[in-house]
């Protein structure tokens, strides 16, 4: 039996967002009809609806939280290097493909070999696959792109290919689009563990987001300190952004600043007479 919850997920994957406004508007003017006859306590939908947040209540809350922070929700070189050491067989090639290519979780459920380019060291990310297995479109017109693969992940995703048994990259074993809790809770959190990237509580530190917030920073930090030093734009194109806002509003405290003493001095050289 579902619980309330479930079924009010099964109920919206099934309908528009239009028309379950619409049922939910005409359901909560009904409750309220009957609330006023005392024939229900308490209006259900209008609840609901005094629960969620407001776009400006969002942004106070991420502006209450603060930017992200390497060694709290993006882990560290050193903890990725441990990560990878410690992956089980079963789960490397998924995470390290996760680590170094960035795509969003439902991304990876839903890659097919018939996207990915092992010649050409790249995958092409033209579909996902949502809570239920169900496969479409990313999630924007810009999530649909070309990654470029390293050598690490072309060798081992040329291994993984050769049992494939599915379309998909990482199935299941029913050759079915791999579960977002599978992945977590039997591949990356175990990791963790072993790598001993946990909490003060002894629990994995990361979630799998986590991972894609890596990649950016691996693209946006400077060569001399490990990273790829790509401009925002292309780290826009890379994440799948829908527009170089979202890119900036996450992670533009990332980008190195390069205005410190020393260069400018050299630069003001130019205009001294």
């Amino acid at each position: 039996m579902p619980t309330d919850k479930e079924a009010g997920e099964r109920f919206k994957a099934n309908r528009s967002p239009a028309m379950v406004k619409k049922i939910l508007t005409t359901f909560g003017t009904m409750l309220a009809d009957m609330q006023e006859r005392g024939l229900v306590a308490v209006n259900a939908v209008h609840s609901l609806k005094k629960g969620r947040k407001r776009g400006k209540e969002r942004q106070a809350e991420r502006r209450k939280r603060g930017k992200l922070k390497v060694g709290v929700d993006i882990p560290t070189r050193e903890e990725i290097s441990d990560i990878i050491a410690h992956l089980s067989d079963r789960w490397r090639p998924i995470l390290l493909t996760a680590i170094f290519t960035g795509l969003r979780a439902s991304e990876l459920r839903g890659l097919q070999w018939k996207n990915v380019d092992l010649k050409g060291a790249k995958l092409h990310v033209r579909e996902r696959a949502d809570r239920y297995l169900k496969i479409g479109e990313p999630k924007s017109e810009a999530g649909e792109r070309t990654v470029p693969l390293p050598p690490m992940v072309v060798n081992v995703l040329r291994e993984h290919k050769m049992r494939a048994k599915s379309d998909f990259v990482f199935p299941t074993d029913e050759g079915n689009p791999q579960y977002h809790a599978n992945i977590l809770h039997l591949g990356f959190e175990p990791a963790q563990i072993a790598a001993k990237v946990v909490d003060d509580k002894g629990k994995p530190k990361y979630a799998l987001h986590a991972l894609r917030h890596f990649y950016a920073s691996w693209c946006i930090n400077r060569r001399k300190d490990g990273g790829l030093e790509l401009p925002m734009k292309v780290v826009q194109e890379r994440m799948g952004h829908s527009s170089i806002t979202v890119t900036a509003n996450v992670y533009s405290h990332l980008f190195p600043t390069d205005d410190d003493g020393t260069e400018l001095k050299d630069a003001e050289k130019f205009f001294v007479v």
